[in-house]
C-alpha cells in the first residue's frame, strides 16, 4: 500500500510540473509537493559552477546542494527525472550583473550549453 501511495504521490507531482510547464500554474510552490523538499534554482555557467558548489559545502545550511546538472542539461535527472528546470517551475529571477532583469515563466530563450544548474 505505501508503494502505492508514492506512486499517487509521484504522479501528481507529475501533473503539476504539466500544470507549470502548459502556463495554467503560476502561482507559488509552497505546500503544493507535501512531503517533499523544496528548494532555490541557480543556473550559472559552467566555468563558474565548481566555485559555487564549494562555495554551498562551505555553507550547507543556508545553501544545501541536491543536485547538480551537467552542462547543458536542464533535467534533475536524480531528483526529478523527466523535469525541465527551463520550463517547470512558475516564476525565475535572471540576474545580470547582479541585477534582477527579468521575472519570465519560462527560460528556454535564456539557456545555453554551458548552463548547470544546482
Amino acid at each position: 500500500m505505501e508503494h502505492g501511495l508514492r506512486e499517487e504521490h509521484a504522479l501528481t507531482l507529475d501533473k503539476m510540473r504539466i500544470r507549470i510547464r502548459s502556463g495554467e500554474y503560476a502561482g507559488p510552490t509552497s505546500g503544493v509537493a507535501r512531503g517533499h523538499v523544496q528548494a532555490n534554482l541557480v543556473v550559472l555557467p559552467e566555468d563558474y559552477a565548481f566555485d559555487f558548489l564549494r562555495f554551498c559545502v562551505r555553507n550547507p545550511k543556508p545553501c544545501p546542494i541536491l543536485e547538480v546538472t551537467d552542462a547543458g542539461s536542464p533535467e534533475p535527472a536524480v531528483m526529478a527525472p523527466g523535469a525541465d528546470l527551463r520550463t517547470d517551475l512558475p516564476k525565475y529571477r535572471i540576474y545580470e550583473k547582479g541585477r534582477l532583469v527579468d521575472e519570465p515563466t519560462d527560460i528556454r530563450s535564456y539557456w545555453r550549453d554551458d548552463l548547470c544548474v544546482s
